[in-house]
């Protein structure tokens, strides 16, 4: 048997591989195709489906699957250095923790798994960052390779933490449109410039629930052609966030509520750019006991977290789903991103481990 710190260094290796390959959201092939290779290598049934997802069969058996999946994709485009280094005993570098280590994990905490257990599947998913929307995940589970009972998002620098709840989000890109016109010469048309800042600046009063946690982000606005021009359009990028799904459209229909009473005499028009759905399963679920008890089994005590990950569309469509992590790091979404490696070893177990406690409870 391969020893678990061989296969730590061959993540390591694989890593930096990985993450030295740009894969901005929709141009995942080229990381595809090096996972794909990987996994031949290892395993009898590989295969890429219709949108780019890797998939590769583990261990089969009957019943329903348990799929470990990591994504492919980065916030970096290709004008972004994906240079990687080592120092210290950490890895740096643009993606190494969201979630190159993850994807290079997946085919080694499998070689850690025992006979028996059940039908497991890796897969290496497209779209889940950003404007992805969870494309690749969404496919996945609608056209899958095998029935899935229950999904593990790996997120690579969260080894700790048990994400159990997955937090929804909806985005809009709001735009509003009037006439436009000379600063002076037609002072009494209404501005999509001052429409947008009425808007914004109002969002904080906004009501929010007090049974879930939940947030609001501006990220872009545009707009206006000179400065002595009242603007003929202007928009905004907004992300709602919410811990439950039925926060989430109370805080939706807030805002529809609150573009209404501000936008005047603008016509408004609402674009969507992604909608994750929340869910969460409880503390005592099977899945979760799994992985709380394959952390206390390496002296890690369990923090049971929220954020969203391939885990939201799996809780979409009623199956059972959480996420973990195989190391810990920071800085994720920027180029000075960077993870631990003496972690990686302990991550590898834990996750296997959290598989096999699944699957004894299951089959």
């Amino acid at each position: 048997m391969t020893s678990i710190e061989s296969l730590a260094e061959l993540v390591i290796e694989r890593t930096k591989l990985l993450a030295s390959v740009p894969a901005p959201s929709f141009d995942e092939s080229e990381r595809a195709e090096i996972v794909r290779k990987w996994w031949d290598d290892d395993f009898d049934l590989v295969t890429i489906d219709s949108v780019g997802n890797v998939w590769a069969a583990v261990q089969q058996g009957d019943g329903p699957a348990i799929v470990v999946a990591a994504h492919l994709d980065t916030v970096f485009d290709r004008t972004v250095s994906h240079e990687t280094r080592t120092d210290g005993g950490r890895l740096y570098g643009p993606s190494v923790g969201d979630d190159s280590v993850a994807v290079a994990a997946l085919a080694a905490a499998a070689r850690l798994l025992p006979d028996g257990c059940g039908n497991v599947w890796i897969l290496a998913t497209v779209g889940e960052e950003g404007l992805g929307n969870l494309a690749g995940i969404r496919h996945a589970l609608a056209n899958p390779q095998t029935p899935i009972g229950a999904l593990i998002a790996v997120e690579g620098n969260w080894l700790g933490r048990v994400c159990l709840t997955a937090v929804g989000s909806t985005r809009y890109r709001i735009t509003l449109r009037g006439l436009g016109g000379h600063a002076w010469e037609a002072a009494e048309v209404d501005s999509a410039v001052h429409g947008v800042a009425r808007i914004v600046a109002a969002l904080d009063d906004i009501p929010r629930p007090t049974d879930a946690k939940t947030a609001i982000n501006v990220g872009l606005i545009r707009g206006g052609t000179a400065i002595n021009a009242k603007a003929a359009e202007a928009s905004f990028d907004i992300d709602l966030r919410a811990s439950s799904q039925a926060a989430l459209n109370d805080l939706e229909e807030a805002l529809r509520t609150l573009v209404e009473t501000y936008r005047r005499s603008l016509e408004v028009d609402w674009e969507s750019l992604g909608q994750r759905p929340a869910g969460s399963i409880s503390p005592d679920h099977e899945l979760a006991v799994a992985a709380i008890d394959a952390l206390a089994g390496a002296g890690i005590a369990a923090e049971l977290t929220a954020a969203s990950t391939d885990a939201n569309a799996a809780h979409a469509v009623g199956v059972p789903a959480l996420a973990l992590g195989v190391t810990i790091g920071s800085g994720e979404h920027t180029p000075g991103e960077w993870i631990e490696l003496s972690p990686i070893a302990t991550g590898l177990q834990v996750l296997a481990d959290t598989i096999s406690n699944f699957t004894r409870g299951t089959t």
